[in-house]
């Protein structure tokens, strides 16, 4: 994901009357696999990245609380927010 793509994300995130939110490094690396690979389940965003699921599963959080990502129940595929 492009430094664009990042800023654009987060002014949508502010317009949005949400708190500011900074996107770490995980947070930037979830929402670039998702991006590019499409809807993914927590054990298999964590195995691509290389990290343990609970680690992942903090971003993913705050990803989906600040709207960014959502999660389809039936399949607990996350994907981003359109």
């Amino acid at each position: 994901m492009d430094l664009y793509t990042i800023n654009l994300i987060y002014w949508l995130v502010k317009l949005k009357g949400m708190e500011r939110m900074v996107l770490n490094k995980t947070d930037r690396r979830i929402l670039d696999l998702l991006s590019e690979n499409g809807p993914l389940t927590l054990y298999e965003i964590a195995e691509r990245l290389n990290m343990k699921p609970k680690a992942v599963f903090r971003s993913l959080r705050r990803l989906f609380e600040n709207e960014m990502i959502s999660c389809d129940p039936r399949t607990r595929k996350y994907f981003i927010e359109k």
